[in-house]
């Protein structure tokens, strides 16, 4: 909470008034994280090499991959760090949105740990049961969703806001709790399956961060929900912070996971942050447009879904492989280009959520 020491000095010296306003520290939050990554990335890489904490590349994925087995993964350690500390400096920590979001990137980066720990420790790609992992990431939800749905501080509790629409809201009533559960464990889930090939996920979650730091900035700013007709959420604006601690994290990260990986965030990284999308996306009523921003990690999870159904249900395979990112690389699209055309469909899908903005 360096910023309030720096702003109490602003009754002796003006010019640190600039630390009050949410805009100038979110700024500061992406360049911390950055600066922490480039930092601590190049020990931590060596760390994770010396400890032998390397992938273990699963049996039945595109062979050209076998190439990356023993690259250092749990890179996400470097990605958490950053967004930590990065909060400390510049973050309202007596805020109680703040605590949610860093108390959700904390357990769901920790389940992801121990799912990380286990593979390379067994050496081989698999680590927790899918029933422990989904148990363990549903108990978490569940004491967020506990937790939001108390939360005197929140009008619109039980709420879902539908985009495009001038604050047309819909009442869950009891569903609420597991709408939440469903939206942060989905989201979790949606990242751990699109962290497959070199810096597709985590250039995505740069993107996802900026364009979710601009709503909820905007949710939170009286004038500006006003004018936009937006539903005003007192003391989210300051989860912007937290946005560009995310996106400055990112690319740091990206830096060095760029193809070919130095290392991988592993599912330490990819579970905490999209927890952490999913647990914006429901304080900040987002969890409709989470899905426009989120679009490319909602078709690897549905190309996931329609090919295990389907091989099931007749023993035929819709995809060449799933995820899709897979698919692609199957058809003989290089991995790079998978990852740029990505991104740009991703890029894509985040101006057309900011969009809706201005459709209201």
């Amino acid at each position: 909470m360096l910023y309030k020491f720096l702003y109490s000095l602003h009754s002796v010296y003006f010019p640190f008034n600039v630390f009050r306003y949410i805009t100038f520290r979110s700024a500061l939050a992406v360049l911390t994280a950055m600066l922490v990554t480039f930092v601590f990335a190049p020990v931590i890489i060596r760390w994770l090499r010396g400890m032998s904490l390397t992938q273990q590349i699963r049996d039945d994925g595109p062979e050209g991959h076998k190439t990356k087995e023993g690259t250092p993964t749990m890179g996400g350690l470097i990605i958490l760090l950053s967004i930590f500390v990065s909060m400390l400096l510049w973050g309202d920590l007596s805020n109680t949105y703040v605590q949610i979001m860093l108390v959700s990137l904390g357990l769901f980066g920790g389940i992801g740990f121990l799912d990380d720990y286990l593979k390379i420790s067994r050496r081989n790609s698999k680590g927790l049961s899918s029933r422990l992992k989904f148990s363990l990431q549903i108990i978490c939800a569940l004491g967020i969703g506990l937790f939001l749905s108390a939360n005197h501080l929140d009008q619109y509790t039980s709420m879902l806001s539908v985009p495009f629409f001038k604050k047309w809201l819909v009442n869950l009533g009891w569903f609420y709790l597991p709408f939440i559960v469903l939206v942060i464990v989905g989201s979790s889930n949606a990242v751990n399956l699109t962290d497959g090939i070199d810096g597709l996920a985590i250039g995505l979650i740069a993107v996802a961060a900026l364009a979710n730091g601009a709503l909820i900035y905007m949710s939170g700013h009286k004038g500006l929900a006003d004018y936009l007709q937006l539903l005003y959420l007192p003391h989210t604006g300051e989860l912007a912070i937290f946005c560009g601690a995310m996106f400055g994290s990112a690319l740091g990260f990206l830096w060095y996971n760029s193809h070919p990986a130095e290392v991988f965030m592993g599912d330490v990284g990819s579970l905490g942050l999209g927890g952490a999308l999913g647990t914006l996306a429901v304080i900040s009523k987002q969890e409709i447009v989470l899905a426009l921003v989120g679009g490319v990690f909602v078709a690897e999870t549905l190309s996931v879904i329609l090919q295990v159904a389907s091989f099931k249900l007749t023993g035929k395979r819709i995809f060449l492989m799933a995820p899709l990112h897979h698919h692609f690389e199957l058809k003989g699209w290089p991995e790079s280009k998978v990852i740029v055309r990505f991104w740009i469909v991703g890029i894509v899908l985040a101006l057309l959520s900011l969009a809706t903005l201005k459709v209201r």
